[in-house]
């Protein structure tokens, strides 16, 4: 049953991930912007307040972006617009800004985009630029294939060597993102690649390879959300049975890194407030980073228990097939991950795939799906859980 207050998705955007030479930062924002209302049938006369999810970190010299939604359309000046920053999770820390308007009741109608452009700089600069994510005070310097390494050597002296699942996830979404046509890599990788560093996947913090990796990406994607009362204006809806936030310590001396336990708790939070488990769960688009977080999260999920992720993701559990399918988008791994934008774009293709839109992508049957957007070395976790409404 939905409440007058309850957020509810109705419009969606999203570009192509990859690499945009010809795109500014603001002609990614306002191009999903566009599309999200347009898809929603809702004029930008109808908006009432915009969010910006957006890391920045240097990224594009440009430190204030909000009021680049506002260019999208001459009826969107003078509404309030506000950009979210919350690492890699800024996309969902917009969304739940948008959403947390709508529940109080002081919005109806929220556009809410994440983007990032993270091209104009060299893999360097990018590196430097994503490490400002990091604890400084002790993590200065480390990049985050550094950072998630260690996740996975503490992994390997408690529970054994992930590297062998590790390479089954890599393959397993570069498959699934060759069915999305938004994805950044239409590219197959093999296991025998994957397992053993060579010149074209050379180690880059051990054990992490670059097909362990995410990529360095450009893009936006939107929603439109409104208020529950309004949802006889629109012909499909998909709403939020679970919403949760958990932030952890930032410095990673203070965890034990494979415990995942700001993010296992951010899940367990979802499935309490749903009333389900993952038994529940039709599909899952969750933050594989780097393959060894997607490990942790499979654990975290509750479809293994703690060490118990490898045999589960080996034996295919998590595939299309599998009873579980995660990433079906190809993940922050194939499908990119322009940080900005990667809670926003989980929340729209799994709403997609309720609605059954997900066209070459589609998994039949979909009725609820997570999103596990992270930022850090599991700092900040959000976690949602969706269900189609109206269909």
């Amino acid at each position: 049953m939905i409440d007058a207050n309850d957020p509810i998705i109705v419009g969606w955007g999203h570009t192509k991930f990859g690499r945009h030479d010809g795109l500014s930062f603001e002609q990614l924002v306002q191009s999903a912007a566009k599309e999200a209302m347009d898809r929603a049938g809702i004029g930008a006369d109808q908006v009432d307040a915009m969010w910006l999810g957006h890391f920045n970190s240097g990224l594009v010299p440009d430190g204030f972006c909000s009021s680049m939604i506002v260019g999208t359309d001459p009826a969107l000046r003078y509404k309030p617009a506000v950009r979210c920053e919350n690492a890699c999770a800024s996309g969902s820390a917009a969304l739940f800004g948008a959403m947390d308007a709508i529940k109080a009741g002081r919005i109806k109608v929220a556009l809410v985009v994440g983007a990032e452009k993270m091209s104009g700089l060299d893999t360097a600069g990018v590196t430097r630029a994503l490490g400002g994510a990091s604890y400084q005070a002790e993590e200065a310097g480390m990049s985050f294939p550094d950072i998630f390494a260690r996740f996975a050597q503490d992994y390997a002296a408690r529970f054994g060597d992930p590297v062998e699942a590790m390479a089954h996830i890599a393959v397993k979404n570069h498959e699934n993102a060759m069915r999305n046509p938004l994805a950044q890599m239409h590219r197959p990788v093999d296991l025998a690649f994957c397992l053993e560093p060579n010149e074209k996947n050379p180690m880059i913090s051990t054990p992490l390879k670059l097909s362990d990796c995410s990529l360095i990406s450009d893009g936006a994607a939107a929603v439109v959300l409104v208020a529950g009362d309004m949802i006889s204006d629109f012909d499909k809806a998909v709403g939020f049975r679970a919403a949760a936030q958990v932030s952890d310590v930032l410095p990673l001396s203070a965890k034990k890194p494979a415990d995942f336990e700001g993010p296992r708790r951010a899940i367990a939070q979802a499935y309490a407030q749903a009333g389900m488990t993952f038994d529940d769960l039709d599909l899952a688009e969750v933050h594989d980073c780097f393959t060894i977080a997607e490990l942790l999260s499979v654990e975290a999920l509750g479809i293994a228990a703690p060490g118990e992720g490898r045999r589960a993701v080996i034996e295919g559990v998590t595939r299309r097939d599998g009873r579980l399918p995660v990433n079906l988008s190809g993940g922050l791994k194939a499908k990119g991950h322009p940080v900005g934008a990667t809670g926003v774009s989980m929340h729209v293709l799994n709403t997609r795939q309720l609605l059954g839109e997900a066209e070459e992508m589609q998994l039949e049957g979909a009725e609820t799906a997570m999103c596990v957007n992270m930022g850090g070395g599991a700092v900040t976790t959000y976690a949602t859980i969706l269900e189609p409404i109206k269909s």
